[in-house]
């Protein structure tokens, strides 16, 4: 009976990129035993084109295309010497590298369920000049900001003097709600015509009259 060594996944060498398979990771590091530098850079290269087959939506992304490289360096633990498009070698640092968190503004931290289309408004009606068609305009801002805090937080109770507040202080105590603005009536409630027309009147309430025959 022949014997067949089997070996066993768990018994190879990890890989450092899963998402690649074992396969690429051997390639990758064959790049170690390459002596010619140009030749070394030609199979780098496509080392590349094969890991973008991978991922063929990324394949016009040239940022996914930097990252691939970084990623031969990091599987060589970064001992290949290639060149990366951008002419940048990544080093052992990158490798811990994260991007800077972007903060939301302090000021508007807290509002963020009236939605950035508030802080435009705002901006306008700061543009505008003193005056009836200003504090209309606030008081539409006002009516929005009603409407946006009960859809989002709809187990909560929202009064005309929580928006008033919360307001003047999104718009660094600038922006007022005039006084005797209800911001529940805004909007006018539509009106229904009357029928005033004659001949939708004229003979209500009365049966119509039948002809009598004689036999």
């Amino acid at each position: 009976m022949n014997e067949h060594n089997m070996e066993y996944n768990s018994q190879k060498e990890n890989l450092e990129i899963p998402e690649y398979g074992r396969n690429i990771q051997m390639l990758i590091q064959h790049l170690l035993t390459i002596e010619d530098p140009e030749y070394r850079q030609a199979f780098a290269e496509q080392i590349v084109e094969l890991m973008l087959q991978m991922s063929p939506s990324n394949r016009n992304f040239e940022e996914q295309r930097l990252k691939l490289w970084h990623d031969i360096f990091r599987i060589t633990d970064y001992k290949v010497d290639v060149m990366p498009p951008n002419g940048e070698k990544p080093g052992p640092e990158s490798k811990y590298k994260r991007p800077e968190q972007v903060n939301y503004p302090e000021n508007t931290a807290t509002y963020r369920h009236y939605g950035h289309n508030v802080q435009k408004l705002i901006r306008k009606a700061l543009a505008m000049e003193e005056g009836p068609k200003r504090d209309g305009f606030i008081a539409v801002i006002g009516s929005y900001m009603k409407l946006a805090y009960k859809t989002w937080i709809k187990e909560h109770y929202v009064s005309d003097d929580i928006i008033k507040s919360d307001l003047e202080k999104l718009a660094g105590g600038k922006l007022i709600l005039p006084d005797g603005v209800f911001l529940d009536n805004l909007v006018p409630a539509k009106r229904t015509k009357k029928r005033t027309s004659s001949s939708n009147t004229k003979g209500r309430g009365k049966r119509p009259h039948k002809k009598k025959y004689k036999n």
